[in-house]
């Protein structure tokens, strides 16, 4: 994998800006509770949907039967419940450099 410095790309997220753009995306894919209560098959052409906001990809994918419904900004992944969005994953910190 190479670094291409020449594109350019939006800067890094924080934890309250993901969380800001991921429950947007959901509110833009039909709101916490039209996402949580209908699964889609995995299979299915529609059971994901990327929404760009403000610069950023925002991937919002539907649950089934052995998956939450997941909605991601930035490295952040979040869970899609009934009343809202619960943050799960956080992305990984770089080590600092001996």
């Amino acid at each position: 994998m190479t670094d291409r410095s020449d594109v350019e790309r939006p800067p890094q997220l924080g934890e309250i800006e993901a969380t800001r753009l991921a429950r947007e995306a959901v509110d833009l894919a039909g709101g916490a509770q039209m996402i949580y209560r209908n699964p889609r098959q995995p299979f299915s052409q529609n059971s994901r949907k990327v929404f760009e906001i403000e610069g950023y990809p925002i991937e919002v994918r539907w649950g089934e039967i052995s998956s939450p419904a997941i909605v991601t900004a930035g490295g952040y992944v979040f869970e899609i419940h009934e009343e809202g969005i619960d943050l799960l994953v956080r992305p990984p910190r770089p080590r600092p450099r001996e």
